[in-house]
């Protein structure tokens, strides 16, 4: 008995042993290190088409990985109190860009997401989720008692969501407003709002989501392709026709690392969007499944960071690292989905796997500061346990 008691306190993780979520930064690791060399490999075929260079692609999604190591580590340093106070600067700033990209961003294939900052462009929606969870993690401290008793308090976060929306359809980019409405209505649920407004929420945005399929044609093809990608291989649904028999030719330990052959100019956007169908053909179901449970894992922390800061009495922190992780575990559900064919197309970015200089920079800074709330948490507990020591 007291061997099985030394190895259980000796597994037991100490609290005051670090100061920060080591699981949340081994995990950030590896999913960029897969990213790094699943990118190179899925993109080859297309950088030497395109810009007669086999890396470019590789050396320009080395520079955004240097870029977002440093935004990572300034997020790690900056205080969550300066979050805090400057939430209504930011949601302004979110705004702002989200009107400037309409006026001088950069279209591509028809859209209207970049805004050109030298031989880049940077996808200003990306910035504006993070400024607008950040907002609504504030709102729901300042307004908890007033979103849980009527409809006011539901409903002003929904405004600001609506405009947000509204400025993010006209780029038009449904994805991302799918991903902000999912992680509100999360947040609403876990701040206690009653069931009934959050039921109506539930079946108001669906309803909204439905009708802009069908306004408009290419999202209409998108979904008929989806539902039947065998009815038009070569039309409708020549990308998820591609995509499955990437992932047909897995098998269980896949076709090894390079060897995929739907990367070769079959499999469009095969190093962003549709990356996965990219590993399920190299690395197999056991590569597939592996990287699934590593980003598993990183949502669960986050979710058990914003856990540990509400208990802690810091509801702003915890409902923010919320935020954060039902935003990555639904991000990578419709990025999967969508690959597997389970879900319509969205060009949604798998989290730290796919290319995506934007998407890079800012899931990192999220990290960033999801390490920082962790490190503040227990920094207080640690402080109050000393103080209770000392009496």
């Amino acid at each position: 008995m007291m061997a099985f008691a030394d190895i259980k306190e000796a597994l037991t993780p100490k609290p005051s042993a670090q100061l920060y979520d080591v699981p949340l930064l081994y995990c950030m690791l590896m999913l960029i290190g897969v990213g790094f060399v699943m990118v190179t490999s899925a993109s080859i075929p297309t950088a030497e088409r395109l810009f007669d260079n086999s890396y470019h692609i590789t050396i320009r999604h080395s520079m955004f990985l240097a870029m977002a190591f440093i935004l990572f580590w300034i997020a790690a340093s900056v205080p969550m109190d300066w979050w805090k106070r400057s939430n209504p600067y930011l949601l302004l700033l979110g705004m702002v860009l989200l009107i400037a990209v309409l006026i001088i961003g950069r279209e591509v294939n028809g859209a209207k997401r970049w805004i050109p900052i030298g031989p880049v462009g940077f996808q200003v929606a990306e910035a504006a989720k993070l400024y607008f969870f950040s907002y609504i993690a504030g709102y729901l401290v300042r307004k908890r008692e007033e979103v849980q008793e009527n409809i006011k308090g539901f409903a002003k976060p929904i405004a600001v969501f609506a405009v947000y929306a509204l400025l993010i359809l006209l780029q038009p980019d449904l994805g991302t407003v799918v991903v902000m409405f999912v992680t509100t209505v999360g947040l609403l649920f876990l701040a206690g709002a009653k069931l009934w407004q959050f039921f109506v929420l539930i079946l108001t945005g669906v309803g909204l989501v439905v009708l802009l399929i069908i306004v408009e044609p290419y999202r209409m093809a998108r979904v008929v392709g989806f539902l039947d990608p065998w009815e038009d291989p070569f039309g409708k649904g020549y990308q998820l026709v591609q995509s499955l028999m990437a992932y047909s030719q897995g098998g269980w330990f896949g076709q090894g690392l390079g060897n995929s052959v739907q990367k070769l100019q079959y499999l469009p956007e095969a190093h962003n969007d549709f990356i996965f169908a990219v590993i399920g053909e190299e690395l197999g179901l056991m590569g597939v499944a592996s990287i699934l449970c590593v980003l598993a894992v990183f949502v669960f922390r986050a979710l058990l960071i914003g856990q540990q800061a509400l208990k802690c009495g810091k509801e702003y922190e915890g409902y923010f690292a919320f935020a954060i992780g039902i935003w990555f575990a639904f991000q990578t559900m419709v990025n999967v989905g969508a690959s597997a064919g389970l879900l319509p197309t969205k060009g949604l970015t798998l989290p730290f796997i796919s290319y995506g200089g934007s998407s890079l920079l800012i899931m990192t800074i999220a990290t960033g500061i999801l390490l920082r709330i962790d490190f503040e948490t227990k920094m207080a507990t640690k402080q109050a346990t000393s103080r209770g020591g000392k009496r």
